[in-house]
């Protein structure tokens, strides 16, 4: 059925049920995973709401970012491996998660994309917006929700 599963992860609860379920199916479908991480830039002018920081702090905030995704990604893996689910991580830096995850799947030609919902409604989610409704109407491939 499915042969590549992606599933987008950020470390919070909710993300680590769409882990589990994501692991469960690669296992059912001996499908490969690939476990993603979108990181964003650090905000960099005042417009947008920052304090302004050197170019050097700047680089050791989103490495640090970089590492602490990659540490995420690492027991998602090690997770993975425990089931006997041949795991891929990739750490994405992109302001633009629902876009970065739906190039990311197309790229590496994923089957089915699983991630995560929290179920905002109404004023929440006009103004937090839903990273998950941009990548289900945009994906031209399944995208499997868990809330």
């Amino acid at each position: 059925m499915y042969k590549k599963i992606m599933v987008a992860t950020d470390g919070t609860a909710l993300s680590k049920k769409a882990v589990a379920a994501a692991i469960g199916m690669a296992q059912l479908c001996e499908a490969d995973l690939t476990a993603v991480k979108v990181v964003p830039r650090y905000i960099q002018s005042y417009f947008e709401g920052s304090i302004p920081l050197g170019a050097n702090e700047v680089k050791r905030i989103e490495a640090q970012w970089g590492q602490d995704a990659q540490k995420i990604l690492d027991a998602v893996s090690k997770m993975a491996t425990a089931k006997g689910v041949k795991v891929k991580t990739m750490v994405i830096k992109s302001d633009q998660v629902a876009d970065a995850l739906v190039a990311a799947a197309t790229k590496a030609k994923i089957d089915l994309i699983v991630m995560a919902s929290h179920g905002r409604s109404g004023i929440k989610r006009l103004l937090l917006g839903s990273e998950t409704q941009h990548v289900l109407t945009h994906a031209k491939i399944p995208v499997l929700v868990l809330r």
